[in-house]
């Protein structure tokens, strides 16, 4: 099979087989795309002449890239010869011996709870301020990713029971609370929410000044401008109110099980890394506060 026909029938794959979102397509395609590109340069047309050494050059030729973008071209890549392998277009999977980079895993930063308060604090005056303190309420409030908070449509929230449904990676559903702050604030929106809009039948919960769903862009604005308004970092994005999210529950005594469940992990390792977080905030505490921790202090 050539190489553009099996690069379609996997993106064919993904979306409606695999059901992955719109951005891992996305993102499937463009590395795919560089992938096509070495192979045409080495002579190839075929998907049956690809070796295991064309992808190590492969790999080798995005040294100049960060270990986490190689790594993620080889999990599209390895996930691209799988499927040939799968649907008989091929015999032997080319990159079945290729090993990932080994990434070093970075600890990701997270608000304290003063910030978040802070960067919380919003006079609810327009339409607008209403919609923004309802999303950053249940953002923080829910742990949700960015993605999964702007597609948001009005039956997936139950305020009855506080509750809301979230689809999530690979289209896998999940039910999380919502908070009492977060309940709140979404019944005082959605009470000026038919002032943002402007079509009939507009399902999305938050809406833009257009009447429209709004989109990632659109939220990463409002809170650069909120947190440059309130003199907090404005390199803070909204992943990070994720991370706090999971921090501050883990900090306060909640089961890792539970927040794995919130957050929509699939495996508990990723999760895991919020114990480092706790770890390092409790050797914090201890060295800061500990009577005995400062030899100074004190007198033999």
């Amino acid at each position: 099979m050539k190489l553009e026909d099996a690069f379609l029938d996997f993106i064919q794959y993904c979306l409606f087989e695999k059901g992955l979102t719109d951005q891992t397509i996305s993102s499937y395609k463009n590395d795919l795309n560089i992938y096509i590109l070495f192979l045409k340069d080495c002579g190839v047309s075929n998907v049956s002449e690809i070796k295991s050494d064309m992808i190590k050059e492969f790999l080798k030729s995005r040294s100049n890239e960060s270990s986490g973008t190689i790594a993620h071209n080889l999990t599209v890549i390895k996930n691209f010869h799988k499927y040939l392998v799968k649907e008989n277009i091929v015999k032997e999977d080319a990159s079945l011996f290729i090993s990932r980079p080994k990434l070093k895993k970075s600890i990701p930063r997270a608000l304290s709870v003063e910030e978040v308060d802070l960067l919380l604090q919003i006079p609810l005056v327009t339409p607008f301020d209403y919609r923004n303190k309802a999303m950053l309420e249940l953002m923080y409030g829910s742990g949700l990713r960015v993605s999964e908070l702007v597609s948001l449509n009005l039956n997936q929230i139950d305020l009855e029971n506080g509750m809301i449904r979230i689809l999530g990676k690979g289209r896998k559903e999940r039910d999380i609370p919502i908070g009492e702050y977060g309940i709140y604030y979404l019944k005082l929106y959605l009470e000026h929410r038919q002032a943002l809009v402007k079509y009939t039948n507009v399902d999305a919960l938050f809406l833009n000044n257009h009447g429209k769903q709004i989109t990632r862009q659109g939220f990463f604005k409002i809170l650069k401008q909120l947190l440059v308004s309130k003199g907090l970092n404005p390199d803070v994005s909204p992943h990070t109110l994720r991370h706090s999210f999971a921090t501050h529950l883990l900090s306060r005594g909640a089961d890792l099980r539970s927040i794995q469940e919130m957050l929509g992990h699939a495996d508990i390792s990723t999760t895991k890394i919020y114990t480092q977080v706790s770890l390092e905030k409790v050797e914090e505490d201890y060295k800061k506060y500990h009577p005995r921790e400062h030899k100074g202090d004190w007198k033999e």
